[in-house]
Order: structure tokens, then C-alpha cells, then sequence
């Protein structure tokens, strides 16, 4: 299947064969379509052109197209359908995890209706217990359907078992040993299996050392638990110890992906979950929080600057390096607190102490200023600036890149000790306080010099 790239003269040729109901023309393209690529189109199709759409896809592809549609896409399409039809044509269809995200889209009463028309009862259960659980926990993210054998089995009956469950389990990346009780033991090896006598059993063959994680760790520590010790899955276990499911790389990657967007969004200054296709109403409530707080720090910082209205009337000559300031101050801070922000949620912290943290961020901004400061001197003094003016530009930038950088690094370690999202921290929030204070540092060190050199 060659890669797919949504083109308008695509979109106006389909809606055109859609509009003449041309029902064997619209199935051979989509049969060469990707579900991720039908969902894709959805976005460009109304209502009716999508139904349309539905009724010519088979049930297993309608099921993968419904799990890569947008959350909202996806919502509005589904109320659009009888219960009935969603549980027997998409439910039926999904992995226990996607089926519970589904679900979970619905109000309570839509839920239990849906619920009511799976037709097995198993695997109604499976997903009212994932709905149980948070969405960003371990178990908000599993999936019911695994390969598990018990330890006590002969090779012969693991072997038939694994057929029997194989059916439910879309990939197979692992297969579970388990006691009696369901509590997880260990990992079996298909190739040590395969070449073992059988009259061997699963106990004398498995691995013992298993990572696992439990139900109510954060998506979060699954992702991180994944990527250190690089697993294509991850078993899930209660507080007894018992296996009660699995979480899947690709999972974890959606799980990467949406809180990347997340950081993204915050750190921009955005808040709330919103794509660009949601409402003007929707984007502006989104956008506006963070652009008051920015309006509020640059009224405050104009207050601090007109503090100094008398010393700038004298000598003016201090207002030509005061963007100069503020923008050094902003890069600095965004620089430090965005590589606090990453190593707190890759969790590459390690042992280090906040303390020790600030210590070296206070290395990397000594350096820094000292180098800066140093080219900020030479160049006012290649041009013949006065000594007060080199004097507070040179000491100016050597104060505002340390504070900058120490304050950039230890907003996000206290947001974080606070249980707050520290991404927050690169977002205007830090910008504008950097700006105020480096401001006030500017101008506090220019009245110094100039009072004591002029």
C-alpha cells in the first residue's frame, strides 16, 4: 500500500462519485485506502457523504477507521448511529482497549446501551472493567486480549491453548506464565517451547524475570518503563500480583504523541485539549488565559520601566539595550526550564537533587554569562559607547542570563513537586516574569553606574 496524500482533486473526484452513487467505484478506492487515510478524508466529507462511506467499508476496517478518527470526529459520527449498529459493527470489532475508549466517549445511559447489544458476555465484562479505571492510568491504557499459560501445563496442552487464545489476539508479542491463582510468574519463550521435548513443562522452560507494571501507574511511568527497557509490551498486574492484561508499543507511541501535542500546546501558551478544527469560540477560550497573563506582565513591566522615567529622561541612551535585555532574559529562561521540563518527563532526573540540578544549571548560566557580558562590553566599547552605558549592558546581561537561567530551571522542578504539569513553565508564564525582572535589573544597575560615573 503506497503512501496516501490527501489532495483536493482527490476529495472533489470522490465527493463527485459519491454524488452519482457509484457504489463500485467508491469501494475500489477505498479498498486501497489505509483506515488512518479514511479517517483522514472523513474531515472533508459531511455527514451523508460519510454514512455513505460506512455502509460500502467491511466491518474490520469501519472498526480500525472509527479508532483513527479524531476524538470529536469520531463522537459526532457515532451519535449519528443506533446503538445496536455501533456494538455489533465496531465494538464486536476492537481490541478491549479501543472498544473501552470508545465507550467512554458516551454519556452513562448511551454506555449501558451499547453495553446491552455485545452480544458476548466476556467481553462486555472486559470492557465495563476498563472503563473502571482513568484513562491516563496503566489501566485506562490495557488491552484484556493476551497469551497467558499456566505453569504446571505440559508443552503439548500450552501448545493447544495458544491456538485457542491466538484468535483474539491481533499480534503476539509475548506469552504469559501464570500460577493457578493468576498471579504473573514469568514470560515463555516460543522458541525454547517450540525446541523443547514435551514431556517438559511450562515451569521448567519459562523466564522468571518479567517487568511489570500496576493497574494504577501513571501513562506516564508506562512510557518511560517501555522506553528503558525497550518492550514491544508491557504486562499489567493487580495489586495481588495477578495478570489482568497488557499494554501494546503502539499504545504507548499515541500516548507519547498526545502528551508531546500537550507540552507543545502549553509551552506556546495554550491550555485544553483543541485541534485546529474545533470553533473559533473553542481556540479563543483556549488561546486567552495565557495571553491575559502576558498582557497583565507587560503592564506591570511598563509600570517598573516608568519607575524609572526620571533616570531614563537624564539619560536615554539606557532605552536603546532594553529589547536587547528582555529578549536574553526570555531565551535563557526558555532554554533552562525547557531542559528541566524534558528531563523530568523522559524521568532522565536520575538521583540528582533540585539542589544540584540549580548547581549546574548555575555552571552552564555562568559560563554563558560570562561570555555574553563579555561581547556585550567589547562591542560598546568598539563603538565608543560611554563607560556607564558598557558598564551596565555588560553587567546587565551577566545578571539577567543567571537569574534567567535559575529561574527558568526551578519553576518547573517546584511545579512538579507540587503536582502541577511543569511543561507549564515554558510557556509565557516564565517569559514574562524574565522580562519584568530583567527589566528591573537593567535599569537598577544603569542608575548605579550612572550615578557614580557621570
Amino acid at each position: 500500500m503506497a503512501n496516501f496524500e490527501l489532495t483536493r482533486e482527490f476529495v472533489d473526484e470522490l465527493k463527485l462519485l459519491i454524488e452519482n452513487q457509484d457504489n463500485e467505484s467508491v469501494s475500489r478506492v477505498l479498498e486501497e485506502l489505509h483506515p488512518a487515510d479514511i479517517a483522514e478524508l472523513y474531515e472533508e466529507l459531511n455527514m451523508d457523504e460519510a454514512k455513505y462511506i460506512y455502509f460500502l467499508l467491511d466491518d474490520d476496517k469501519a472498526a480500525d477507521m472509527i479508532i483513527e478518527l479524531d476524538e470529536n470526529d469520531r463522537l459526532k459520527f457515532l451519535k449519528a448511529l443506533p446503538s445496536e449498529v455501533i456494538a455489533r459493527r465496531f465494538i464486536d470489532k476492537m481490541d478491549s482497549d479501543d472498544a473501552a475508549d470508545v465507550i467512554s466517549e458516551f454519556d452513562t445511559e448511551r454506555q449501558q446501551e451499547v453495553l446491552s447489544y455485545i452480544e458476548d458476555v466476556n467481553v462486555a465484562g472486559d470492557i465495563v472493567d476498563l472503563l473502571n479505571y482513568d484513562e491516563d492510568s496503566a489501566g485506562g491504557l490495557m488491552a484484556k486480549e493476551l497469551i497467558k499459560v499456566k505453569e504446571n501445563w505440559s508443552i503439548p496442552t500450552c501448545l493447544r491453548s495458544m491456538r485457542q487464545q491466538a484468535v483474539n489476539v491481533d499480534e503476539v508479542y509475548y506469552v504469559y506464565v501464570v500460577d493457578n491463582n493468576g498471579v504473573l510468574k514469568g514470560t515463555l519463550s516460543l522458541k525454547k517451547m517450540l525446541l523443547s521435548p514435551v514431556d517438559r513443562h511450562v515451569k521448567d522452560i519459562y523466564y522468571s524475570d518479567v517487568i511489570s507494571v500496576g493497574v494504577d501507574a501513571t501513562s506516564e511511568e508506562v512510557s518511560n518503563i517501555m522506553t528503558k527497557y525497550d518492550l514491544v509490551a508491557l504486562p499489567v498486574v493487580d495489586p495481588v500480583g495477578r495478570l489482568v492484561g497488557r499494554i501494546t508499543v503502539d499504545d504507548v507511541m499515541d500516548v507519547m504523541r498526545e502528551e508531546a501535542e500537550k507540552d507543545y500546546a502549553l509551552a506556546s501558551g495554550i491550555t485544553g485539549d483543541v485541534e485546529s478544527s474545533d470553533s473559533v469560540w473553542l481556540l479563543t477560550r483556549a488561546r486567552i488565559p495565557w495571553l491575559l497573563i502576558g498582557l497583565l506582565g507587560g503592564l506591570f513591566g511598563s509600570r517598573v520601566v516608568g519607575s524609572f522615567e526620571g533616570v531614563l529622561d537624564i539619560y536615554p541612551q539606557l532605552a536603546f539595550f532594553m529589547p536587547l535585555i528582555a529578549a536574553m532574559g526570555g531565551n535563557v529562561g526558555i532554554q533552562s526550564s525547557a531542559i528541566v521540563v524534558q528531563s523530568i518527563a523522559a524521568g532522565t532526573m536520575g538521583l540528582d537533587s533540585p539542589f544540584r540540578r540549580l548547581f549546574k544549571e548555575f555552571s552552564v548560566a555562568f559560563l554563558n554569562a560570562s561570555v555574553l557580558s563579555v561581547l556585550a562590553f567589547a562591542y560598546n566599547y568598539l563603538i565608543g559607547s560611554p563607560d556607564a552605558l558598557t558598564l551596565t549592558v555588560s553587567g546587565a546581561m551577566f545578571s539577567v542570563v543567571i537569574f534567567a537561567s535559575l529561574f527558568g530551571a526551578l519553576v518547573p522542578l517546584l511545579l512538579n513537586r507540587i503536582k502541577i504539569d511543569p511543561a507549564v513553565a515554558t510557556g509565557p508564564f516564565v517569559t514574562t516574569l524574565n522580562d519584568i525582572i530583567g527589566m528591573g535589573i537593567y535599569l537598577t544597575i544603569g542608575t548605579f553606574f550612572y550615578q557614580m560615573l557621570v
